[in-house]
């Protein structure tokens, strides 16, 4: 355990910021699974509506430091082949 008073509260920091990180992560899974939940069901407009909602929510979290930007931008870029597959697949 931290002695000095800076260790301390750096301690305390951490333990903040170590909550906001994992919330923000389970965040992101949750609107992950929901894109994949509406490709299972083969429901498009379900599918297009959740990934409207995970791509900034994706974002919003890599601007906030707790994944990396292209972390980020790798798994907007696989949802979104993934629905626009799904689609094409339905549409044809």
């Amino acid at each position: 355990m931290a002695n000095h008073k800076s260790a301390l509260k750096r301690n305390r920091q951490n333990l903040v910021r170590r909550a906001r990180n994992r919330a923000n992560k389970t965040k992101i899974k949750n609107v992950i699974k929901a894109v994949d939940a509406a490709i299972a069901e083969n429901s498009v407009e379900t599918a297009q509506a959740a990934l409207k909602i995970a791509i900034p929510t994706i974002m919003r979290v890599a601007s906030k430091g707790t994944i990396h930007q292209k972390t980020a931008s790798r798994k907007v870029s696989r949802l979104t082949r993934r629905v626009n597959a799904f689609v094409s697949q339905s549409a044809a």
